[in-house]
């Protein structure tokens, strides 16, 4: 019995391997290619905004597939939705190596957008499901944050080095080796879920596609056209037209791809906003520190990858030690903690913008990535309120939500740099920066506070 127990328990942390690989190679290609921006520019040609719809051609992408691909979790199981995923990143990554003009790539990198889409979810349900006790759970999605943490912190770096040693297509071919091992762990460790049939909103999915694109595209043209320019208006008012009609057909329609019935839950509606103002701040935050080091600074993307390395590396530490500091202080402390750190980091960035070293900017960064503390514990948050057979759902609303955030973090904070990332519009960027982390701050105050009254009165109450 021992030794089976031992077997089990091996092949467990194997299969979570596996599940952890799948995600740290998506996040990793979420910030890798930043410091590879100006090496592509110079081969591809492409200003500031062409820059921007490479990062966000794969974000935004990966923002509004992740809600189709939490009912493909749930439709045709989780390990084979996951392994769909990998397949279709790992093609679209080997698309972007071979781009031979900057259109190519930006498509290839929506296809890499899709395939993250579809793993996304389905890794934090084979999660959910892989470990059911509370306990384990806590500290798989811990390892699992962890995962994300180390591609965050790995991808400037060693997309410096790769650049540095073998060109900018390098970036991508790394992650096909990657791919191919988090597929081979999964298929030998990881059990199918079960199948839960759930029709997909066709009109849900178009009008979300198409909004989110509009609302992106609307800010990237500000920075190159104006806030006042016709183009900018048109797509800005069409992107928002778009989001009421998504909110009226969600309402309407028998079988939505966002349950509106999940967001009556305060809980998991506060995780999301948070998810969605945490990744708004963290792409949008890397993209700018890397055009601004290397547009302002002149640092090539091995000294740029460098130079984000501080934050990066306690990025990820941070995100492997949010599950011991979940289990001693809670969910909501850990968010508070994390973010009130950012929004500390982001003001000094912004005091220190106008005219400041690469060395002045370092520690501010570091506190950057104190933020990582908050990962797990929102993710813990929203999927101890997902139903256990809407798991894939819950955590495909949940991400993409965060993804929503990171596009537009891009795209908004983007757009307050001016076309040479200026040390002047480095200090507007982290201004909007630190606020975000702020409402979030408040966010997760206000949860906690609506938490502790809700225990106090189940406490007291009659019976109980």
């Amino acid at each position: 019995m021992t030794l089976i127990a031992a077997d089990a328990t091996r092949s467990r942390a194997l299969g979570l391997t596996g599940i952890c690989l799948g995600f740290l190679v998506i996040t990793l290609d979420a910030t890798i290619v930043n410091v590879a921006l100006g090496p592509i520019g110079a081969d591809l040609g492409g200003a500031l905004p062409a820059a921007q719809w490479i990062v966000n051609g794969y974000t935004l992408t990966f923002a509004s597939l992740l809600l189709s691909a939490g009912v493909l979790a749930d439709h045709v199981g989780s390990r084979t939705g996951f392994l769909i995923g990998l397949a279709i990143f790992a093609l679209g990554s080997a698309a972007c190596a071979g781009a031979g003009s900057l259109t190519v790539l930006i498509v290839a990198r929506v296809v890499q957008g899709a395939g993250a889409a579809a793993l996304m979810p389905c890794s934090l349900a084979l999660v959910a499901l892989s470990f059911p006790e509370a306990h384990d759970r806590r500290r798989a999605l811990g390892l699992w944050g962890g995962a994300s943490g180390i591609g965050l912190a790995a991808g400037p770096v060693l997309g410096g080095v790769l650049v540095a040693a073998l060109g900018w297509r390098a970036i991508f071919l790394v992650n096909v080796p990657i791919a191919a091992a988090a597929a081979l762990l999964l298929v030998r460790h990881v059990d199918e879920t079960r199948r839960h049939a759930h029709p997909l909103d066709v009109p849900g999915q178009l009008l979300a596609v198409a909004g989110l694109a509009s609302l992106t595209g609307g800010f990237i043209t500000t920075g190159s056209q104006g806030w006042g320019a016709t183009l900018t208006v048109a797509l800005l008012v069409a992107g928002i037209a778009i989001a009421g009609a998504f909110v009226i057909v969600e309402r309407s329609v028998a079988h939505p791809m966002v349950d509106p019935l999940l967001f009556r839950e305060r809980t998991f509606s506060t995780a999301v906003a948070i998810g969605t103002v945490f990744n708004f701040c963290l792409y949008g935050a890397i993209f700018c520190l890397a055009v601004y080091l290397h547009r302002a600074q002149g640092l090539d993307a091995l000294h740029t990858g460098l130079a984000l390395l501080p934050m990066t590396a306690v990025t990820g530490t941070m995100a492997f030690l949010s599950g011991r500091l979940v289990s001693r202080v809670g969910e909501w402390r850990a968010i508070v903690v994390g973010l009130t750190a950012g929004t500390a980091g982001a003001l000094l960035i912004s005091l220190e913008a106008p005219g400041a070293s690469t060395t002045a900017l370092i520690p501010s960064t570091v506190l950057l990535g104190v933020t990582a503390l908050a990962m797990p514990a929102m993710t813990a948050l929203a999927l101890s309120r997902a139903p256990r057979d809407r798991v894939g759902l819950t955590s495909g609303v949940f991400n993409a939500s965060r993804q929503t955030g990171g596009a537009l973090g891009v795209a908004v904070l983007g757009a307050l740099l001016v076309s040479d990332g200026s040390s002047v519009s480095l200090r507007a960027a982290f201004m909007a920066t630190a606020a975000a982390y702020a409402t979030g701050v408040a966010l997760a105050l206000s949860g906690h506070r609506r938490e502790r009254v809700g225990s106090l009165a189940s406490a007291t109450s009659p019976g109980l």
